[in-house]
């Protein structure tokens, strides 16, 4: 998974979004509207159409 940026395209919760988009590595981060959001509150965290969410992979450089 590359670094993705986008927006929902309804409410539904971070976890849900997660799933949604087939985020299987547990490597990542997230922000929601440029705000860092916890792995333990995806699932209380709402997403609304007008967020936009990044979600951020490490990457090896030099």
């Amino acid at each position: 998974m590359t670094n993705k940026r986008f927006k929902s395209e309804k409410t539904c919760s971070l976890a849900e979004l997660l799933i949604a988009q087939t985020c299987k590595e547990d490597c990542f981060a997230v922000a929601v509207n440029q705000v860092f959001i916890p792995r333990a509150d995806y699932a209380i965290t709402l997403i609304k159409e007008s967020d936009i969410v990044d979600i951020i992979t490490p990457m090896q450089g030099g």
